[in-house]
């Protein structure tokens, strides 16, 4: 029981840390979502932090998420799966028939595989366009200027259901400059509800996810409605 008290407590505290940062912005804690971050962790652990309560799960790898879906099948009805990594072409089907969020989509084709990919059986698969804010060559995610075009042609596409956007800023101490990369990231999601083109029946824009363990009060204080947190719930990693 000891993994259990360990998890159980960590999303107390990450909870509470959401509500402090909350409060602080003049928000409320229930307007922001917690997506525990599980990759690299056993499906052990996301059982145990399901039965602290926890429900939405985030996973970087395909087949390390598929897996895991597969093995705790006995409570996925219950479970809300997102897919947050960089997605290659040969693993878009994977992803479209095991995962109920896409957080990633940075390029049309992923977009267009994930829809033609989905099956019909299931509900449309909820996906957020991934901004590359830092401008850095080596981030995934589409450039600001080109956002826009990418929603619109989403909006297009009836398996997928648009929610919003995603980004991964590079990584500082310098809270200011935290601030300023979330505050840009929310700017683009306000123009995005504004445009007329976007307020139709299939899109759904709700969610800026944004913020991890490192940057989770900042992104708060600029606006996500998700944050994405692995290590303050589940410890450090370990990289085989």
């Amino acid at each position: 029981m000891e993994g259990m008290t360990s998890i159980q407590d960590n999303l107390v505290q990450v909870q509470e840390r959401i509500s402090e940062a909350a409060k602080a912005s003049g928000r409320s804690a229930t307007d922001i979502s917690l997506l525990a971050v599980s990759k690299t962790f056993p499906a052990s652990d996301v059982r145990l932090a399901y039965e602290a309560g926890q429900r939405s799960f985030g996973e970087n790898y395909v087949q390390e998420g598929v897996s895991k879906i597969a093995e705790l099948g006995d409570i996925r009805a219950e479970l809300e799966w997102h897919f947050i990594g960089p997605l290659q072409s040969n693993k878009s089907r994977d992803v479209a028939e095991s995962f109920d969020w896409v957080h990633s989509i940075d390029r049309l084709k992923i977009a267009q595989r994930l829809n033609d990919q989905r099956p019909s059986e299931l509900p449309p698969l909820n996906v957020c366009v991934q901004v590359n804010i830092s401008g850095e060559s080596s981030k995934s995610g589409v450039e600001p200027e080109e956002v826009a075009d990418l929603c619109l042609a989403i909006a297009q596409m009836p398996h997928l259901r648009l929610r919003g956007l995603m980004s991964i800023p590079e990584p500082t101490d310098d809270e200011t400059q935290q601030k300023a990369d979330h505050h840009q990231l929310f700017s683009i999601y306000s123009r995005l509800k504004q445009n007329p083109s976007l307020q139709t029946g299939s899109v759904q824009l709700d969610t800026v996810s944004m913020g991890m363990s490192s940057d989770m009060s900042a992104a708060i204080a600029e606006g996500s409605t998700m944050v994405r947190i692995g290590t303050a719930i589940f410890g450090k990693r370990t990289y085989l």
